[in-house]
């Protein structure tokens, strides 16, 4: 079982750029895929989960190109097909770790004239998927799960037709899937959420070339519009930098610098809560004061310096946008001083892995006070963590957390189960390293 070992102290400076955005990533690979004409992806993350997205759309029948550059992998070439020009696969599409890849393609594939089966890992295929089909099903797709979990089993409908559909529960991924469906379906489909969610899709449906309505919490398209090839360049992941965001409030005597970082609003909760808490961080934005943006993402380079942090009630408003990050902003929920106190976030309970009792064990194992609950968790701030084994639950985003709670730990932190990490952020311990943290994998 792949493991690290994080030594106590350690530090946090200079300038580095983490990898693409996921989120970006999956969503440029799939919309390339059905748009008419050649997509140029740059600065594409080449780990797991969107590799899985990748190798969908190749079986799918889109050919995709990835020529050698100065950064191997980040350089990627769809030959878009167009809105009916997928073909069925010759077996299951194995989405890996990767629970947008699989949901957004069940929006993607409903519309279609064939059958796909969508199947991933252990973890993945343990996620619940009916929050997705279901407003498919009521767009008139044919869709089937397994005690409403993976495999999924789609029988393509040319004959969906579009929806006013109000999400019980925020949620990007199933607003994305329900407007990729829209995009073949008949007439108008709109998608209201009860909170603010990721709005990456919408940003880049209109990049290649759709029109999507907003008004309020509600973004609608008109079914049949084609897509048009482009040029899309992905920022860097603000959910990576998260971890060195939080590293530098913790341990950055001088300075840290995170370059061309994507600051969506609907993304940045994290660094709204840290400023909350009272860390020192500074939004540089590029060209003359005006931030810069890429394909709509907007952009921007990050400083953080040591901050004194205090504990805060965390809005349930500011959940959705901060939903990935929450494991990071426990640990820095565990240095600051006085109590920091979530609720709301059960979404949490569904990701690659119970994500709140998985931190809830790992703090506790270190020596932090906390409380969990059905829906948060309560955290007694102090001065740090003692050392210890933590289990990661094969969950990327729990690993990489404990490696950065080293930097104010007593004594070696070990953390196990740790392959995941590949998924979503490759080369981060080699990053890691170079910004000052003492860490190995083992």
């Amino acid at each position: 079982m792949a493991k690290y070992r994080a030594g106590p102290g350690g530090a946090a400076a200079g300038e580095l750029t983490v990898p693409g955005d996921k989120s970006i990533s999956h969503r440029a690979l799939m919309l390339g895929g059905i748009a008419q004409g050649v997509t140029d992806i740059t600065g594409f993350l080449a780990g797991e989960d969107c590799l899985a997205t990748l190798r969908a759309l190749q079986a799918l029948g889109v050919r995709i190109e990835r020529p050698d550059g100065p950064l191997p992998g980040q350089h990627v070439i769809v030959h878009g097909v167009g809105l009916n020009g997928l073909r069925g696969a010759s077996g299951p599409l194995d989405m890996g770790n990767a629970g947008t890849a699989m949901r957004l393609s069940m929006g993607l594939l409903a519309p279609q004239s064939f059958e796909s089966t969508l199947i991933g890992d252990e973890s993945l295929m343990r996620r619940p998927m009916e929050r997705v089909a279901a407003p498919l099903r009521l767009m008139g797709a044919d869709i089937r799960t397994q005690s409403g979990r993976p495999p999924v089993e789609i029988r393509g409908s040319s004959q969906m037709r579009g929806i006013d559909y109000a999400l019980p529960v925020a949620s990007a991924q199933v607003k994305s899937a329900v407007l990729l469906a829209g995009l073949q379906a008949s007439g108008c489909t709109r998608v209201t959420e009860p909170a603010p969610t990721r709005d990456h899709t919408e940003r880049m449906l209109r990049a290649f070339g759709v029109t999507v309505a907003q008004q309020g919490a509600t973004a609608s398209i008109e079914g049949g519009q084609a897509l048009r090839g482009t040029e899309i360049v992905v920022p860097a992941d603000f959910s990576s930098a998260a971890f060195f965001l939080v590293a530098g409030c913790l341990a950055a005597e001088k300075p840290l610098l995170l370059r061309n970082v994507g600051i969506n609003p609907t993304r940045t909760g994290l660094l709204e809560l840290l400023l909350q808490m009272g860390a020192d961080i500074k939004v540089h934005a590029h060209r003359n004061g005006t931030t810069p943006v890429m394909n709509g993402e907007p952009i921007a380079d990050l400083e953080v310096r040591k901050s004194r942090l205090k504990g805060i009630q965390v809005s349930e408003s500011l959940v959705p946008l901060s939903i990935d990050e929450f494991p990071v902003f426990f640990v820095a929920a565990a240095c600051a001083e006085g109590e920091t106190l979530v609720r709301g976030a059960e979404e949490l309970r569904v990701k690659e892995t119970d994500r709140l009792a998985a931190m809830a064990d790992g703090l506790t194992v270190l020596g932090v006070q906390n409380q969990l609950y059905p829906d948060g968790l309560c955290i007694r701030g102090g001065d740090g963590f003692l050392g210890g084994t933590v289990d990661s639950r094969g969950d990327h985003r729990i690993a990489m957390a404990f490696a950065v709670a080293s930097l104010r730990a007593k004594a070696e932190i070990e953390i196990l189960d740790v392959a995941n990490v590949a998924t979503s952020f490759p080369g981060f311990v080699e990053i890691a390293r170079a910004a000052g943290l003492r860490i190995e994998s083992a």
